[in-house]
């Protein structure tokens, strides 16, 4: 029988190792280590597939209890995660921290093709399509395809002519909700874009740009015919007219 000194003695070294954050539970699938036996076992499940914790309503399972009580907010509608500075609630933590990145600028995500900075993962994974031209989200109508599901979104109602943006001033509808936005100027009279050079401003991003010409004496759209240019599209197809006898 191990003598009082000796018992003494063992917790010592067990009280050491724990401080020390010693990992004796190794993994045999990929070798990784953990301080805790409970916690080998759960990450056991990643190899294994095992989901032994079950959603009563939805019959969803889980690999991890905390996973299952995280996802019973979905059903309760509890958000017990409230940001400090707006109020809103959060059914996760993960999801408080993200939204608080709104409220302090942060953008931890960075691209290596451009340095440009996201708050979200999901967003820094969204614009790398920029750079490698990837398009997952194909039309089933006329197989266009488009690196962003709202895009995609956006597309199909030209093919059903859902327009699901109503200006509440005349109930005119918009299949967008950014041309809604710039119809409601034309209520409002609110000009946004002002020219730097003469402070003239506008209800339209577009129309600044087309205004600019006047300054910068730019000509982008050239007649094919006789190589004459235009500062605007519209100056341009009226022209093309006196080649092809064209009445307006």
């Amino acid at each position: 029988m191990a003598s009082k000194s000796n018992l003494q003695s063992m917790d010592d070294v067990r009280r050491k190792a724990k401080k020390r954050g010693e990992k004796r539970y190794k993994c045999e699938e990929c070798s990784r280590q953990f301080s805790r036996l409970d916690i080998l076992k759960r990450h056991m499940r990643t190899h294994t597939g095992e989901k032994p914790y079950r959603c009563e309503e939805c019959s969803k399972q889980f690999t991890q209890l905390s996973q299952l009580k995280t996802h019973m907010r979905t059903h309760t509608g509890e958000k017990p995660y409230m940001c400090e500075e707006c109020n809103r609630q959060f059914s996760e933590l993960g999801n408080l921290k993200t939204h608080m990145r709104t409220h302090t600028g942060e953008k931890p995500y960075k691209c290596e093709e451009c340095s440009r900075q996201f708050r979200r993962m999901d967003h820094l994974k969204t614009h790398m399509r920029t750079h490698t031209g990837e398009k997952l989200f194909s039309c089933e109508e006329c197989s266009r395809q488009f690196s962003e599901l709202g895009d995609l979104k956006k597309h199909m109602r030209t093919h059903t002519g859902e327009k699901p943006y109503q200006c509440e001033e005349c109930s005119k509808q918009f299949s967008q909700l950014g041309v809604l936005r710039r119809h409601i100027r034309t209520h409002t009279g609110e000009k946004p874009y002002r020219c730097e050079e003469c402070s003239r401003q506008f209800n339209q991003l577009g129309a600044l740009k087309r205004h600019m010409r006047t300054h910068t004496g730019e000509k982008p759209y050239r007649c094919e015919e006789c190589s004459r240019q235009f500062s605007e599209l519209g100056n341009l197809k009226r022209h093309i007219r006196t080649h092809t006898g064209e009445s307006p």
